[in-house]
């Protein structure tokens, strides 16, 4: 799939309440699981499938291809959903959901799932590979580049910022850094864990051209995507996305602490109901 104009931002939107719903479906397979970070990250995998970057559903190792790296492991069912409305995973793959022998294991591995580009795990991990992929891709002459998700979680990691400074000392253009800036983590609110605030001036000190967006609102993130693509200097890019965790079903979006959520089986089919009342409106 090549690039969309920028226009009107329906089709993004019917694509990022798909992905909603594909991974609500797959938690109820489970009754639990991420979800409310698969419902925070949609529109941002929304814009970045089916807007900025080129892929090939029938190959998904096409080596012209951009990549996509999921740095945070633990959003594989987000990712999953994505890839199941790109139509490089199907939808008879979301019943396997976190099975034995499954393409879709609870967390993301590159070796089992196609479209799954490396293995996310230990946090802090992924801007490091995406680093190594970028000098790769500019040495091999290639115009593919890397989208790398990483969450407010992994900015206490010192590998991240390492990363980041050696993306800019290397002026690697054809990277794209997105952040999911949901303020939660296992332990609690990530700004009370280890703040990292004030992001914007802190990436742009690493020397890179940065933008802090609304990461739920399409219209924003497909100029930030835009800006990325058309900024003449040799920099890095990172789009910092402000998140609302359980975003499109209310009764999730209200729950004070949703990193791993359980879902009592009668709220499965409320949540999907919510959401589609929602995308009605």
């Amino acid at each position: 799939m090549t690039p969309t104009p920028h226009g009107d931002n329906r089709q993004l939107e019917q694509r990022a309440h798909a992905i909603r719903r594909n991974a609500l479906m797959m938690g109820k397979v489970q009754g639990q699981g991420y979800i409310a970070q698969a419902l925070d990250i949609a529109d941002v995998l929304a814009v970045s499938y089916f807007h900025a970057m080129n892929w090939r559903a029938d190959d998904p190792q096409w080596e012209g291809r951009d990549r996509f790296f999921l740095s945070i492991g633990h959003y594989a069912i987000a990712l999953y959903a994505a890839l199941i409305e790109a139509g490089i995973l199907t939808p008879a793959h979301i019943e396997t959901y976190g099975g034995d022998d499954s393409h879709l294991p609870m967390s993301g591995m590159a070796a089992y799932t196609p479209g799954m580009e490396i293995t996310g795990g230990s946090l802090g991990q992924g801007l490091s590979v995406a680093v190594g992929a970028c000098l790769g891709l500019k040495r091999k002459g290639s115009k593919s580049r890397v989208f790398n998700l990483l969450s407010d979680g992994e900015l206490g990691e010192g590998s991240t910022w390492e990363a980041a400074m050696s993306a800019a000392h290397w002026q690697l253009d054809n990277l794209v850094a997105i952040v999911d800036n949901n303020n939660q983590q296992a332990d609690g609110a990530s700004r009370q864990m280890l703040s990292s605030e004030p992001l914007h001036e802190k990436w742009q000190a690493f020397g890179w051209f940065t933008q802090r967006v609304n990461g739920n609102d399409l219209a924003e993130l497909v100029a930030a995507f835009d800006a990325a693509r058309a900024h003449p200097e040799p920099v890095p890019r990172v789009i910092i996305c402000d998140t609302k965790m359980g975003r499109g079903v209310s009764f999730l979006e209200a729950r004070e602490r949703n990193h791993f959520m359980r879902v009592d089986a009668d709220e499965w089919d409320k949540a999907l109901a919510d959401l589609d009342e929602g995308a009605r409106r």
